[in-house]
């Protein structure tokens, strides 16, 4: 018997099914933008518990300290990284 895991979402997915307050996270959670762009993905909480989104989370520590202008946490990678290491954790 397998189980499914918690998958990444986009904002306008997580928007649609949000409460009709705008851009509001669903419960277990978290936004984040990503690239150039600052593209917007909203995160099932247990990938900060993931040593590879960790890794991600120390760079955005070095570049941004605690001060992200976007309202939610920056991750300064490029969407390809983020998406692929995202994937990954999909995955497992």
């Amino acid at each position: 018997m397998g189980f499914r895991l918690p998958s990444i979402r986009r904002a306008s997915i997580a928007a649609n099914q949000a409460s009709s307050k705008g851009m509001e996270v669903p419960k277990g959670y978290l936004a984040v933008y990503v690239g150039e762009k600052m593209k917007r993905f909203v995160i099932p909480i247990s990938y900060l518990s993931q040593p590879s989104f960790q890794d991600m989370l120390s760079e955005a520590e070095e570049e941004f300290g605690y001060d992200h202008p976007m309202g939610g946490l920056t991750i300064p990678c490029s969407e390809d990284v983020f998406q692929s290491t995202t994937s990954h954790l999909n995955r497992h």
